[in-house]
């Protein structure tokens, strides 16, 4: 029996034992993306013809992570009870799968961003995004956490440094928004339910409007003000020059967050709270990587996330007003070239441009082939501009630590930390500035022209 047939059956047997009627399930497929768990997309048809559309998330097999799928079940309930347009949880556990899984309705409309920024279907709705998701907001912000049993309580500044400890790797860029935020914190806002993870792509939106919050593996007790951030964080922006998601200003955040019972933040703290969140995505990114790197998931997607922190490490800085948009030449814009002799052409360089634009047209029509097709192709990118650069970069690195008295990066971090460099801080800045650069012109050159 397939894992697809076998699944199916635990399902109908699930659901015939909560609804008290014989279930059939059809049409279950694995939905792309999703590093973090699978998702899966199914419908059930009942004894009396009634049909049921639904979404599954499960972990991907024994973990060892711990996650508690009940308090998340329990904060989308309370959110739902509170006016929070979530889906219809049905179940929720670990014993009917033999692993971690929360099942619900699917809902009608989009998550995927590009679609959602760029389509001339949701062109009408978009100006009106910012104020309805403050409003939201300000509803799982009014939930009480008591009605959340098990809800852990997070500070968030402690759970940064924490992610930032465990990888004990050095980062001066991350070094540097730590010490900024650690510095210049505001006082807590309010303690309240938190949903850990409100932005882009874990929202649902037809064109009527938005449509669903999904996601609540991250809900916590805490400062309401992360959400607030966390949205306006430039990685959810999608390349977006609106703040907010993508979709619009921070002024019409606020009104709706105000008209929806919510206090909006100053301006002061709306600022940290969004540096956070850029450091919080680089850590989080990281500690995605490190699961591939454990040997544990053999997933592209979780390989590709470890070279996207060097875009957070760049946004920290232009957040700070340490960089700005820079425009640089991606090297594989002309990586044909002349056969290099006795060889024939294409060249190697040419041979890998072919494999990526087979990666990124083939199997177009199987969603999560395609998605992990393009992840693909961009992880191909990065090892072609690394073998292009990486000499030259490695060389000019050595130069800037040797300039600053530094052996490594971990006495760079540990100059920035203890300020042991601070009367030499500008040239820190600059040093840690450029290798950022480099980073990024091997990852993602595109990335340092996008603004802050």
């Amino acid at each position: 029996m397939t894992e697809t047939a076998r699944l199916a059956q635990l399902l109908a047997s699930r659901l015939q034992a909560l609804w008290g009627t014989a279930v059939e399930v059809t049409d279950i497929q694995r939905l792309p993306g999703g590093a973090s768990r699978e998702s899966w997309g199914a419908a059930a048809q009942t004894a009396d013809g009634a049909e049921h559309r639904l979404i599954l998330l499960c972990d991907a097999g024994v973990s060892e992570r711990q996650r508690d799928v009940a308090v998340e079940a329990a904060a989308m309930v309370a959110a739902r009870a509170g006016g929070v347009p979530t889906p219809e949880l049905y179940d929720h556990g670990t014993e009917a799968l033999g692993r971690a899984y929360l099942l619900m309705e699917r809902l009608d409309g989009e998550t995927i961003p590009r679609r959602l920024l760029r389509d001339d279907a949701y062109a009408a709705v978009r100006p009106r995004l910012a104020r309805r998701l403050g409003e939201v907001l300000a509803r799982i912000h009014r939930v009480d956490p008591d009605r959340v049993p098990g809800l852990p309580r997070v500070d968030a500044l402690s759970e940064v440094n924490g992610l930032y400890e465990d990888f004990a790797e050095p980062r001066p860029a991350l070094e540097i928004g730590l010490r900024w935020l650690a510095r210049y914190r505001p006082p807590p806002s309010a303690d309240a339910l938190v949903h850990g993870d409100f932005r882009t792509g874990n929202l649902i939106v037809g064109t009527d409007g938005l449509r669903g919050v999904l996601d609540w593996e991250l809900a916590h007790r805490g400062d309401p003000a992360l959400d607030l951030g966390w949205l306006c964080t430039k990685a959810w922006r999608f390349g977006s020059a609106s703040p907010v998601g993508g979709f619009g200003t921070r002024a019409d955040l606020m009104s709706g967050y105000a008209e929806g019972g919510g206090i909006p933040p100053d301006e002061a703290t709306q600022r940290w709270w969004e540096l956070y969140g850029t450091v919080r995505w680089a850590l989080l990114c990281r500690r995605q990587a490190a699961r591939y790197l454990a040997d544990s998931e053999p997933s592209i997607e979780l390989a590709v996330l470890g070279r996207r922190v060097c875009e957070q490490e760049y946004d920290v800085l232009l957040g700070l007003g340490y960089a700005a948009p820079l425009k640089v030449t991606d090297p594989l814009e002309d990586t044909v070239g002349p056969a290099t002799a006795p060889h024939d052409r294409p060249t190697g360089p040419g041979l890998l441009r072919a494999v990526r634009e087979f990666l990124t047209t083939e199997g177009a029509a199987d969603p999560r082939r395609a998605f992990h097709a393009r992840v693909a192709a961009d992880a191909l990118r990065i090892a072609e501009r690394e073998a292009m650069l990486a000499a030259g970069h490695a060389r000019d690195h050595r130069a800037r630590l040797a300039a600053l008295g530094c052996a490594n990066d971990t006495e760079l971090c540990a100059a920035i930390r203890d300020g042991s460099l601070d009367h030499r801080f500008d040239d820190v800045i600059a040093a840690v500035r450029a290798m950022t650069v480099d980073k990024l012109a091997v990852a993602n050159p595109g990335h340092l022209a996008r603004p802050g």
